[in-house]
């Protein structure tokens, strides 16, 4: 009997044992997740879901470069999964072909992306249904730290609308104007300054043998672009402070508008400009039919064959002294269906920290919208970003000017026809009047005044 209770008791003493390490390990090994969760973590946080399981998030990013900017920014998210080992972020590359349809039938179906880049209103017009999440907090953390003293002027205030903030900047989409440095040496011409020298200069490149002055895509896009970096180099803006439409009555933009007659007027804009297509303006120019184009600051690349006979303009000096031309804020955007709203903050703010390679390594067609990326050699010792930042950035302005922040009706303005059949009449000769009373009334329908 005393054997057997002496074996109970052996037996008691073992199981308790058992019981201590084991409780003994389980908290090691939970003190060891929770460290491992947080190692690599930038943001400091403990990412995970309630379940413990890795956040799993979706990235929709537009093409907005050559397929090197695809690889680039495929290798800065898996840097990001590296980084943050509780966060998975997919990566998929959306093309510009039916943007539009794309991200609507997402949202209507429930499988819209955690986060994404878009068109520049992108975020203004589906925050109007409802499907955007705004940042708020993440600037205010980030005013707080002097974070947002990184983005160009004005860049921050153009992300807002309804009293939030509906996304961060990451790219500055501007227009200057290009020359054929070898057509100007050959003519005898000097490069232009300010609007009188330009008009002079159109008109001097004009040979009446099948080269003009200019050439603009007035059936595309580069119509509006006109337009609107005309007015915005004469002071001009087609809002006012508190978002009316005022085109009509600001002398300015009459001013603008009728420099651009002018020109049609003389003869120096290609006659078959009104019905350009996109690319039109563009080859005319590069096979020397055109000795001024309003391009992008990489319109370069399009002629690796003559990249020594193109050159950028200086910003040219208005009427009334002014300089400027038009800028979009391209940005990135977070959706109010993702589930982990915490960790898609997370990868926002460190993709912002962090996408310098779209540039360095993946050549994006955009500028960046922040200055300390724009101050690395790579821009500052390229010829035309560093001239580009120095002459035209300072004196860029949105299409919401003088409106201060953004919103959905003006993704309508640029997409409905209402400017591009303003260009097309100011190309085809129609009164200059006549033609942009009738495009107010066209705004103002837009805009419900």
């Amino acid at each position: 009997m005393r054997n057997k209770m002496r074996f109970l008791n052996v037996l008691l003493l073992a199981i308790i044992f058992t019981i201590i390490v084991g409780c003994s390990s389980d908290s090691s090994s939970s003190e060891n997740r929770t460290n491992n969760s947080s190692n690599g973590n930038t943001s400091g946080e403990n990412n995970k879901g309630e379940s413990g399981e890795v956040v799993e998030l979706s990235f929709w990013d537009m093409s907005w470069g050559p397929s090197e900017y695809i690889t680039a920014a495929e290798e800065i998210v898996d840097q990001f999964n590296r980084e943050h080992p509780d966060i998975n972020v997919t990566y998929q590359s959306t093309p510009w072909a039916n943007w539009y349809q794309t991200f609507t039938t997402a949202i209507a179906s429930g499988t819209a992306p955690d986060i994404s880049t878009g068109a520049g209103f992108q975020a203004f017009q589906f925050y109007g249904q409802d499907a955007i999440l705004p940042i708020d907090d993440v600037i205010e953390e980030w005013e707080a730290e002097g974070k947002l003293d990184d983005f160009y002027p004005g860049t921050i205030e153009a992300m807002q609308y309804d009293g939030h903030y509906l996304a961060l900047p990451w790219g500055l989409d501007t227009r200057v104007y290009w020359y054929r440095k070898d057509l100007f040496e050959d003519a005898g011409v000097e490069v232009p300054t300010n609007w009188e020298e330009f008009r002079e200069a159109a008109n001097q490149l004009t040979d009446g043998d099948g080269q003009y002055g200019l050439a603009i895509e007035g059936g595309a896009n580069n119509g509006v672009h006109t337009l609107f970096t005309l007015i915005f180099n004469n002071g001009g803006g087609i809002f006012t402070e508190d978002g009316h439409v005022e085109l009509v009555n600001n002398e300015l933009n009459q001013e603008a508008i009728q420099f651009l007659a002018d020109l049609q007027a003389d003869g120096s804009i290609n006659p078959a400009s009104p019905g350009m297509g996109q690319d039109d303006a563009l080859n005319s120019f590069g096979q020397g039919n055109a000795a001024l184009y309003l391009g992008t600051p990489g319109t370069r690349g399009e002629f690796p064959e003559i990249t020594d006979e193109v050159g950028i303009l200086p910003a040219l000096e208005s009427p009334n002294g002014n300089k400027g031309t038009v800028m979009w804020v391209n940005n990135i955007m977070l959706y109010k269906q993702t589930e982990h709203p915490e960790e898609a903050k997370t990868f926002l703010k460190w993709w912002s920290e962090n996408q310098l390679p779209l540039w360095t390594e993946g050549n994006s067609n955009q500028l960046p919208a922040r200055v300390s990326f724009s101050e690395e050699p790579y821009f500052q010792e390229d010829q035309d970003y560093k001239f580009v930042y120095d002459e035209y950035i300072p004196n860029a302005f949105t299409t919401s000017t003088y409106f201060n922040g953004s919103f959905p009706e003006l993704n309508e303005i640029e997409g409905d026809g209402v400017l591009q059949s303003l260009a097309q009449q100011i190309l085809s000769g129609k009164d200059v009047m006549s033609s942009m009373e009738e495009a107010e009334g066209g705004l103002q329908e837009i805009m419900g005044e």
